[in-house]
Formats: C-alpha cells, structure tokens, sequence
C-alpha cells in the first residue's frame, strides 16, 4: 500500500514535471525521502534528470547552474532543519540574478513544530525578502490526495518563479520560490506507482513592449552592459550610434561598436567626460567608472531592468524601462549613420583597440627586460641591425628564438585570461569566478561572442565550481555539439567551494576543466587601499590567507585528474588536450 506521503510526493513531483522542470537536485534525508524515492522512479522511467549531492551547499549551486543554462527551473529537495539553510547562498544569487529555482523542503508536521522536536526549525520564510513566494503545505493525511490541488500549486510555483503567476501575466522579476511540504509517518513506502505523464509547460510571462528614446542629435550617448545583458545591448548600441562598454560576463561583449580599455576611457575627459547619456543593461560590477559616470551631475541615465530583483540604479534617478528601441527625433536631425555619430563611435573604438594594444606591448616588454636581465643578454640583435649586415636567415632564427622564449616565459594573470579566451569558441562554455582573474580578463580581452557566465548576483566567491558543473551538465546534454566547459578560478575561490568536486558513484562526469590562478592566497586584496598603510603582517594574515594546500593531492582524494601548467606552452597544451572526465589545471601565479 502506497503511504500518503509518497501519493503526495509521486503526484507533486509528476506535476511540476508536466508543467515543464527537467532537472532535480537532491541531498539525502529522512524527512525528505519520499520525495527522493520519487524523484529517483521518475528518472528510471526517463521523465527526468537526477543530480545527487551530499552537501546542499554544492547542490544549491548546482542548480543555479542547470537553471542558468537552460533557462527552466531547477527543483532542489532538501530535508528539514540546517538542510535548508545551506541553500541560503545559493538561494541569494538566484535572487540578485533572476535564476528561476524552486526549493522543495520537506519539514515536521505543525503539530511537531514550536515544541523543541528533533530538526525542526521555521522553514517557511527562512530564506525572508530572497524568496517573494512561498507555500507550506500541511502533511498529507490518509486519504485520497487532492491531485488537482497538487498540480495547480505546481504549476503556481514553476510560474512564479519565471516571474508570471498562474494566469500567464508578468507579476515579479525571475527567481527563487519555496514549497515547504510536512511529511507525518510513516515517511514513505517502497510501492511507487508513477501517475501518468500530462505534459503542459508553462511559458514565461510575454515581454514588455519597448519604450521609445530618440537619437542625440548631438552624440553624446554610452551604451554599458553590465553582466547578462545579452545581446540586445550590442543591437541598441549600433541602433543609437554609440558607443558599447560590455563586461566579459555580459552577452553583448561582440560588434563593431565594442569598446576595449573601456576603464581609462571612462576616466578621460575627452571621452568619458562627453558623455551626456547612459543607456544601462545588466548588472555591471567590474569597475569603479561605470557607477561614478552614472552617478554624475548632467548624465541623463536610462536603465533597462535587468532579471536580478533590483534594477542597477548607483544615482537613485535613473529612469527604469522594461526595454527600449532607438527612434529618429521628430525633426529628423540625429541618425546612427550621419558622420558625426560615426565619428563619435570611432573615436571610442579605436582609441580603445590602440590602448589595449599598448597595454599588452607593454607587459611583454616587461617581461623581455625581466628575462634579458636574468640571462644577462643585451638586446637581442642590436650590433646586427647597427651595422646592416642581417641576413634573412639570421633574422629568421632570431624570432623563432623570441617565440620559443615567449613559450617558455611563465604564465602572467594576463596571459592565462587570454589564453582562455583565445581557445573557447561558441560550443564552449566559459565560466568566471569571482576573483581577481576576472578583472583581468574583463581589462585584457577584445571582442568575441561566445557564451560567459558568472554569479554576478552578489559576486560572491561560494559556488563557483558547482555552478559550472551545473552549466556544464547541461549544454552538454541538451546539445550534441556542446564543446568543454572552462572556469576560471583563483585558489581561494577553488577551495572556498572545494567540497563540489565530489561527484558521486553514478554521477555523471562533465568535460569540465577548473583553471585554478594560484598565488597562494587572496592577492585581490592587494589593490585595497589600506594595503598601502596597513601592516603588511597583518594585510597578510588577515586578507591575503596564505595557504599551502597541494592541489595535486587535492585533485586525486576527490577522483579528479591534475595537470600543472607553468609556462604559456604548457597552459595551451592543457587547454586544449582530451581528458576523461573533469580536470584541475593549476597555474601557478606570481603575488
């Protein structure tokens, strides 16, 4: 005899199947079992994909990943008591991002609840202003289940969490819900018989129509995109004939207006101080510029309301649009083609692409000198070229040599950020953890369009390599040509979330490889400026973290394969060899 709480768990779990979830993330645990052995019948019969997690912490985050991917929210089954707290990280950046997620915590029934009783805490509301909707659904008593009950609070809790309600209309930002389900004894049974499959996917809520802004007569228009801005920046951007400052994690980090070096540009009055009009999509995070110039007397600043539950507004007056289309003024003056708008465009772009061109000059003749001063060589080359006398041979041999040194020189923060972003293409995936590193490859890449993900919710460092499992996973089921996924981590972003590299007996393996920057500690906090007056024994301790964990032992007690990569050669070898399954690539990094 089927007990009620497995009927109830069969039946909630079939439901939110229907109305579209394809993924179910899950820790082990008693109160939660019934709807474990459930999720387990259901994916045996192919009606969906089961992740398993010992730690709730890594399956929060794994689904944030799968949803982040897919778009489709992702089921996360937790047991009750401390269970469901862990999931809070992960919970917070679903929210700041708009990742729709449904969190299916099982509890005590209210008759065990307020008495001191055995894990049992107030679970609904736990995750308080990060989750807007939450259902407690008292324990199911013996009896018929109410299953028409049961799948419209499905597909009330998958609508809500794409932002609409049950009608179809747009009534909140995306993100994460919380069904919280008590369970009386007996917990489960062992009979598990699945109802039948009525698949009816609920859709997202239709989009807004776009508010109309003109184009400057004079050009005087900047178009940021911040993270998860998407492409329809880089659209507006050629619309408007202005210029495009894109974020690596942005989407929109391609096409002919793209500016790079967009950081000194922004501080110079020629070009940042000319800026009379900001068009914001996204959540930028990686400078300091982008919210000074949008917090500056005479900057008109129109926000286009990204997924995340706040709109990015630093000056508290921007105008806040669902979405926005460039139109003609009504006098017909101001067109994205006329000269000066190209001119405008121009400016930007090439005075960009020169800088960033400057910049990486500048780093391999540093690190020429640093060699030449090591080796004791002078210049390579000089006497010849003073006397005339090279021949095409020698010269021949002269810059083999320079490309065999440029290959054995070691890897530079910014070496290793383009080397990443030289070999991943659009099957790929890139993800970036919240470090360093990602500045770096934010201030050191050009222009490519290619698929970039980061938690740049709340930026936090937890998470990172369980999200890009999620990612991973994934793309990689649902297309047959989806390439390797790369994420791009420092060490203490790798062992902050060092428990997500347990993939369990039966899990599935992702080509994943984590590109660990090592510099033994948090080297981020270097640029702090208290760095500067501080003690450094105390910056030391106290924000740097030093640690000597070795990585290789670390990489075989979890199952997975190491590879070191010290010089440039080797870094692009490791890139792009073929693993069985999952890698960890250290790099090691200077301070």
């Amino acid at each position: 005899m089927t007990s009620p709480s497995t009927e109830y768990a069969l039946s909630l779990l079939g439901a939110l199947v229907d109305a579209g979830v394809r993924d179910v993330v899950l820790s082990p645990g008693s109160r939660s079992q019934a709807l474990a052995l459930a999720a387990a019948e259901f994916e045996g019969a192919g009606r969906l994909t089961l992740h398993v997690r010992i730690d709730e912490r890594s399956g929060g985050f794994l689904a944030l990943g799968l949803s982040a991917e897919t778009g489709v929210p992702t089921v996360v089954v937790t047991t009750s008591g401390t269970a469901v707290a862990n999931l809070h990280p992960a919970v917070l950046e679903a929210h700041h991002s708009g990742v729709p997620m449904i969190v299916l915590s099982a509890d005590r029934p209210v008759e065990m609840r307020g008495i001191g009783s055995n894990q049992t805490t107030v679970q609904p509301g736990l995750f308080a202003a990060a989750v807007g909707w939450v259902r407690d659904v008292e324990a199911p008593r013996r009896g018929p289940v109410d299953h028409d009950a049961v799948r419209a609070l499905a597909r009330d809790a998958v609508a809500e969490t794409l932002g609409g309600d049950s009608h179809g209309a747009l009534a909140r930002s995306r993100g994460p819900v919380q069904v919280n389900v008590a369970f009386r004894e007996p917990l489960s049974s062992g009979e598990q018989a699945l109802p039948p499959a009525r698949p009816e996917a609920v859709r997202p809520p239709p989009a807004t129509a776009p508010t109309p802004f003109e184009i400057d007569v004079e050009p005087a228009t900047l178009v940021v995109a911040g993270h998860a801005a998407g492409p329809e920046a880089e659209a507006l951007a050629r619309a408007f004939g202005a210029p495009l400052v894109a974020e690596a994690s942005s989407g929109a980090r391609f096409g002919p207006h793209l500016v790079s070096s967009y950081r000194a540009l922004l501080d110079d009055a020629d070009f940042g101080g000319r800026v009379r009009r900001v068009v914001v999509f996204g959540h930028p995070t990686l400078s300091r510029q982008v919210p000074a110039l949008l917090t500056r007397d005479g900057v008109e600043v129109v926000v286009v309301r990204a997924a995340g539950a706040e709109a990015y507004d630093p000056s508290r007056s921007a105008r806040v649009v669902e979405a926005v289309e460039a139109t003609r003024a009504s006098s017909g003056a101001g067109s994205a083609d006329d000269p000066a708008h190209r001119a405008w465009v121009g400016r930007w772009v090439h005075t960009g692409r020169r800088l960033l061109e400057a910049e990486a000059e500048a780093e391999a003749e540093g690190e020429a000198e640093v060699e030449r001063g090591l080796d004791g060589r002078g210049e390579p080359g000089t006497d010849d070229d003073a006397a005339g006398e090279r021949t095409e041979a020698a010269e021949r041999a002269e810059f083999l040599r320079r490309e065999v040194q440029l290959l054995r020189r070691p890897v530079t923060r910014r070496a290793l950020a383009d080397a990443l972003w030289r070999v991943s293409w659009p099957h790929d995936r890139l993800v970036l953890g919240a470090s360093r590193l990602i500045r770096e490859l934010d201030q050191a890449v050009p222009g490519k369009k290619i698929p970039v993900h980061a938690n740049r919710g709340l930026a936090g460092i937890d998470g990172t390599v369980a999200t890009a499992t999620g990612i991973a996973l994934a793309s990689q089921r649902d297309d047959p040509a989806a390439g390797t996924t790369r994420v791009l981590v420092g060490d203490l972003t790798l062992l902050h979330d060092v428990g997500s590299l347990l993939l369990g007996r039966g899990e599935t393996r992702p080509r994943l490889q984590v590109v660990v920057g090592n510099d033994g500690g948090g080297t981020i906090f270097d640029g702090l400026e208290v760095a500067a007056t501080a003690s450094a024994e105390a910056m030391t301790r106290v924000q740097f973290t030093p640690h000597d964990v070795d990585l290789p032992s670390l990489a075989r007690a979890y199952g997975w394969q190491h590879v070191e990569a010290a010089t440039r050669a080797e870094l692009d070898q490791a890139l792009v060899a073929r693993y069985e399954g999952p890698v960890l690539i250290e790099v090691p990094l200077a301070r």
